[in-house]
């Protein structure tokens, strides 16, 4: 594979930039919460702007890596300091980044304990999510992967709602136990190609019955963080106890990490593995389609009614990449930029009225639309991007993401489009409770939104909008990459029947 080395350790700046941030707030006195504040918007600040020349000086023609940077690091292992990204990571990493300046614009006045923490845990989350869209070195990847863990353990566990501790734990096992099995993984691939450069690897040939067993290693930890059904019960509970920023942060990028994972390591490590288990994946997508539709509607938590949708969003998503058509991939990939702004922004706007009222019931609301008419007015566009309207980017994803689906397997798009009607009807059912019913006299006099509030959800409004209305510069970032991917996914072969490959399967973990 073709890589274009970097002149200047750009993708190294963008991932250490805020990890600097950290270490400066950790030395600032605990009491002088306006300047660790201060500071951290800043440090987030300037990770965008440094991040911009990905935007503006990618070469979208090129198929390869780009930003190239190759050091040694464990000369004994051949551990690689390898950084690189393509049309399918380079979006992310200017999501995350403008993802953690919402973030701290949010907390600003919600955190009121242990703030200089606060701050250094996002700033070390931001980096190390950055991290992983930017690793091509497996160990180094696993690395970023596993201490991005650290961080958002603590964000939920010392900031989060009265049952955070059983959220943290949770949340932590089911991603810890899919983690390992991965680095299983990781290590029986290192044996067998005896490196752990990404590029190398995706050349590399493995034995069909291997595929299968690493595919699966894979795949438990990228099933867990996506979350697929049934291993999904760790995001509502974590969801609804985290913080309004651990929220964001978790839908708008960690539960991403999964997805793209099956892209960079699981299609492409493990072609002939891909096709066999394209069936059973996109099964696996359709039952969370419609089970976390059908879940949104019996739910009477603001949270984890949109911590629902985030399971049946996400089915869209793996449905996408397991299509292996270009439509079926590049909306997926789209579609995960689009629910990172979306649903954000629906737990930005679920922060903000919980600010004011402390509880996320819907039935404690009613006829907010005559008490914060701007805020109803956000929340409202949200809404309709989440529901897939013509003209929001929630639609070009979801529409890509079936016509693909379309071209690879007829019933499994006439069965995922059944999301969509449910999704309407549960995103209209919860507008039509919160905002259109006569006017709760608890919430009578709540204030609107600030304009602190307000300049945090304008970067997703127009997000949604500019994806909505002329969503080609975006894509055109991963025509070609995406283009390579399935060539190199479908130049394995025809699949080979899923019976034989766990034969081959078995034999190749007990030879005997």
């Amino acid at each position: 594979m073709d890589l274009r080395m970097a002149e200047f350790p750009l993708l190294s700046l963008i991932i250490w930039l805020p990890v600097a941030g950290a270490v400066l707030l950790f030395l600032i006195p605990r009491r002088a919460e306006g300047l660790i504040k201060g500071l951290a918007l800043v440090v987030a600040l300037a990770d965008l702007a440094v991040s911009l020349p990905l935007w503006f000086s990618f070469d979208r023609s090129f198929a390869g890596f780009q930003f190239v940077e190759k050091h040694p690091w464990i000369k004994a292992l051949g551990v690689q300091y390898f950084l690189g990204v393509d049309g399918i990571s380079v979006l992310f990493i200017l999501l995350s980044a403008l993802i953690t300046i919402l973030c701290i614009l949010i907390s600003w006045e919600s955190i009121t304990r242990k703030v200089k923490e606060f701050y250094i845990a996002l700033l070390l989350t931001s980096a190390a999510m950055i991290g992983v869209f930017c690793a091509l070195d497996l160990f180094l990847f696993y690395v970023f992967w596993e201490a991005m863990l650290i961080p958002m353990y603590l964000i939920i566990g010392i900031w989060g709602g009265p049952r955070r501790l059983y959220a943290t734990i949770k949340f932590f096992l089911y991603t810890l136990i899919g983690s390992v099995l991965m680095l299983i993984g990781i290590i029986v691939i290192y044996f067998q190609a005896g490196t752990f450069e990404v590029p190398e690897l995706v050349q590399m040939g493995l034995p069909q019955g291997l595929q299968l067993i690493l595919f699966l290693a894979f795949f438990a930890a990228f099933a867990v963080k996506v979350p697929m059904w049934p291993v999904h019960t760790w995001l509502p509970d974590a969801h609804t106890e985290a913080p309004t920023a651990g929220s964001v942060i978790l839908a708008g990028i960690l539960i991403k990490m999964g997805a793209y994972g099956f892209l960079r390591f699981s299609l492409s490590f493990f072609p002939q593995a891909t096709l066999a288990l394209a069936v059973p994946m996109l099964v696996l997508s359709i039952v969370a389609i419609i089970y976390g539709a059908l879940a949104c509607l019996a739910q009477s938590d603001l949270k984890r009614l949109i911590a629902y949708s985030s399971v049946s969003h996400m089915g869209f998503v793996t449905l996408g990449i397991f299509s292996l058509t270009a439509n079926g991939v590049e909306g997926a990939i789209l579609q995960m930029i689009n629910h990172g702004v979306v649903t954000g922004a629906l737990f930005m706007c679920v922060g903000i009225v919980y600010d004011r009222t402390h509880s996320r019931e819907i039935s404690y609301y009613g006829g907010l639309a005559s008490v914060m008419p701007i805020y109803a007015a956000f929340f409202l566009v949200f809404t309709m991007a989440s529901i897939g309207l013509p003209g929001t980017n929630g639609f070009v994803g979801e529409f890509l993401i079936l016509l693909g689906t379309f071209q690879a397997k007829k019933w499994a798009a006439a069965l995922a489009a059944t999301g969509v009607i449910l999704g309407a009807c549960y995103m209209l059912w919860l507008y039509q409770r919160v905002f259109c019913q006569k006017v709760n006299p608890q919430i009578a006099r709540l204030p609107e939104m600030n304009l602190r509030e307000t300049v945090a959800l304008l970067p997703m409004l127009i997000l949604v909008l500019w994806i909505g209305v002329y969503p080609k510069p975006f894509l055109s970032f991963m025509h070609v990459s995406v283009k390579a991917l399935l060539q190199h996914v479908h130049s394995a072969g025809s699949a080979i029947p899923l019976s034989q490959l766990i034969k081959e399967g078995l034999h190749a973990v007990f030879p005997v």
